[in-house]
């Protein structure tokens, strides 16, 4: 198993090596796409604005060759940003394409008095239980939010996991070899070690 972790310039990697490293695996970081080569699993973290993270990936060479990985059915774990920009455009940065992987826009949270960023511990509830993705979690694990914007996907078939902070958004989704949370699980102690320890153990696609 060899892991990799993009390294866009920006994000919490250490943090990343580190939950990675907890499951005694050594991760690789990756910076450009021929050292995607050989890897057998794919981390995208992400801290940071959508705009910068797409002109990153691109400067370095990265937006095909993940696109590329993601069609291939090879195992991908995107984490907040690395969640966001598989969708096609975000309000966050008006006119910059996401990877497109999926239909869908980024949106904000509504100003409405509710305190944002959306910060803190809260519930992401599993859509089905029957999926190994989720496997030692129980019904309502949770895990640990930085973030103002979420997506909105088109296709609600892929929504893996549900949140409520003042309305309900797709806090997960999954499909195929895809995995990606708008939480972190890198800072969301055994919750977060155990769904990380999940994606690198099932690593293959759920059926279509």
């Amino acid at each position: 198993m060899k892991v990799g972790i993009i390294d866009y310039g920006a994000g919490n990697l250490r943090s990343v090596a580190n939950a990675v490293q907890a499951l005694d695996i050594e991760p690789i970081l990756v910076s450009s796409a021929e050292e995607m080569e050989g890897l057998t699993h794919l981390i995208l973290p992400g801290v940071g604005s959508f705009g910068d993270c797409m002109a990153e990936l691109e400067k370095r060479g990265l937006i095909g060759p993940i696109r590329d990985w993601v069609a291939s059915n090879r195992p991908y774990f995107g984490i907040c940003l690395g969640y966001q920009i598989l969708f096609e455009e975000s309000v966050e940065a008006p006119g910059v394409p996401g990877l497109g992987v999926f239909r869908g826009k980024v949106v904000r949270f509504t100003e409405d008095g509710r305190k944002i960023p959306h910060m803190g511990w809260n519930a992401a509830e599993p859509v089905s239980l029957a999926d190994p993705m989720w496997e030692g979690l129980g019904g309502q694990p949770y895990f640990y939010f930085v973030h103002s914007y979420f997506p909105v996907p088109e296709d609600e078939n892929i929504i893996a996991m549900t949140t409520e902070y003042g309305e309900t958004f797709a806090s997960a989704i999954r499909s195929r070899a895809v995995v990606a949370t708008q939480f972190h699980p890198e800072k969301s102690q055994q919750a977060g070690l155990k769904l990380l320890g999940n994606f690198l153990e099932v690593g293959v696609p759920v059926e279509d």
